[in-house]
């Protein structure tokens, strides 16, 4: 039986150690601002206004909390000894590198945090969640303990949610969540596609991949995901990420790429056999035809997609079409700007665009889409889950007060050393849980 769902974005509330330590190789954007001075405040009030924004027009917004950074049992964990002042002041004098690797705030990008599959699609027909291991990079590989926690304590009820471990750790199975998934339907109670996107067959060293940078995703872990979620043929693709794009710097498939509903709006790079991937989805797609809008090289080259991240928005139903939520940098950028305006005059399915202000979040590599994570759920998950995590204008006003009481205006990589930072750090998100009502979910709580 069909029933009346809605797609949740549950974005991540920036962290307080935000800093550009340039720790993703293959993000051209994190590499290139490197050791700037970041602003955190700025960086979260900034992601506030845009979850604000979308709740204000009548979407359901979720917010998943930053972790606590710098991780002192990760680095614990390395060999360093004391308390936890020592700890920090040992890291930051002989391992300033793994320092900033274990204060980097990038489990704000929610869109790494986890792959979701509606109860629609699933066997048991419940909403799966499997936190992604994001093995490929180290700073990351130590978020998906907490992100499992954050989601166990938002989506507890046995009955509606089924939560999975990370995969293994391992470079075979590395996985990167719902930056390469998506999923496309009639609509969004009805049972969908999952679009599964990799970048190499890791058991497979004869096959397509790229040369220049890693491919971060796996065929391998997106197989077993899909296993692990109960997902039939029927309601899965697999498709190859074009080993090109990956070394002109799209390091995840959200970077070219984004579905809703019945459309996929994409670069014609995206994928390396394009056709077939068409061919499977509108197969399997039920209740709709595909729209799929194609972006041509000639009317925006891959590198002023990269640049713009233009395919990194969010696509939203509205009455009236759809609405593509866009980072401001793609009006810098002029054929992005000016597809953009043919966009919205082709008459296809995509009838608007909005632009955001994500600058701290884009001088790092990551876009509107970077800060969200899909969930779909009907009504009776809907009720089901941890209200407190639901933005509201009160919720709202409570976090922007909280953000102007514990986030530094400005931080630079000599900082994270600093135990007061520490400090500030786990009061701030000892409060939090309070406000969210997720109670203790971070080590320095258990």
């Amino acid at each position: 039986m069909v029933k009346h769902a809605v797609e949740a974005n549950f974005d991540g509330l920036v962290g307080p150690t935000h800093n550009y330590a340039g720790l993703s190789w293959g993000n051209v954007a994190s590499k290139s601002n490197v050791s700037s001075v970041s602003k955190p405040k700025e960086a979260a009030l900034q992601g506030l206004a845009k979850m604000k924004r979308l709740a204000d027009r009548g979407y359901v917004q979720g917010i998943l909390p930053p972790h606590e950074r710098p991780h002192i049992p990760t680095l614990r964990a390395l060999g360093f000894e004391g308390t936890d002042a020592r700890v920090l002041e040992q890291a930051a004098k002989s391992s300033p590198s793994i320092l900033a690797a274990v204060s980097s705030a990038s489990p704000m990008w929610t869109a790494n945090a986890a792959t979701v599959s509606p109860s629609a699609d699933t066997s048991d027909h419940r909403v799966h969640f499997t936190p992604a291991n994001l093995s490929a990079k180290f700073h990351r590989s130590i978020e998906h303990t907490v992100t499992g926690r954050s989601l166990k304590a938002i989506f507890a009820d046995e009955s509606y949610f089924a939560h999975h471990p990370a995969l293994p750790s391992v470079s075979h199975f590395g996985d990167e969540g719902a930056a390469n998934h998506t999923r496309l339907c009639a609509g969004y109670g009805e049972p969908g596609v999952e679009l599964f996107v990799y970048g190499q067959i890791a058991f497979n060293e004869q096959a397509p991949a790229p040369h220049k940078y890693p491919a971060r995703q796996t065929l391998e872990a997106s197989q077993a995901v899909a296993r692990l979620h109960g997902l039939k043929d029927q309601h899965r693709v697999f498709a190859q990420q074009n080993p090109e794009a990956i070394d002109g710097g799209v390091f995840h498939n959200d970077v070219i790429a984004v579905g809703n509903g019945n459309t996929l709006f994409y670069h014609d790079m995206a994928f390396l056999n394009e056709e077939q991937v068409l061919a499977d989805i509108r197969e399997r797609l039920t209740g709709a035809e595909l729209e799929a809008v194609r972006v041509s090289s000639a009317d925006v080259p891959l590198e002023d997609a990269v640049a713009s991240y233009v395919f990194n928005s969010q696509l939203l139903n509205t009455p009236d079409g759809m609405l593509l939520a866009v980072p401001g940098e793609c009006r810098e950028v002029a054929s992005v700007s000016r597809y953009l305006d043919s966009l919205v005059k082709s008459g296809g399915p995509i009838t608007s665009v909005e632009v955001f202000d994500v600058k701290q979040s884009m001088r790092n590599g990551g876009g509107p889409a970077c800060l969200r994570l899909r969930v779909v759920l009907n009504d009776d998950e809907l009720r089901a889950i941890n209200r407190g995590v639901l933005l509201t204008d009160e919720l709202y006003q409570r976090l922007t007060t909280w953000v102007e009481a514990h986030y530094r205006d400005e931080l630079s990589q000599d900082e994270l050393g600093d135990p007061m930072l520490l400090e500030e750090v786990r009061k701030a998100l000892d409060e939090l849980t309070g406000i969210m009502g997720l109670g203790s979910i971070y080590d320095f709580q258990l």
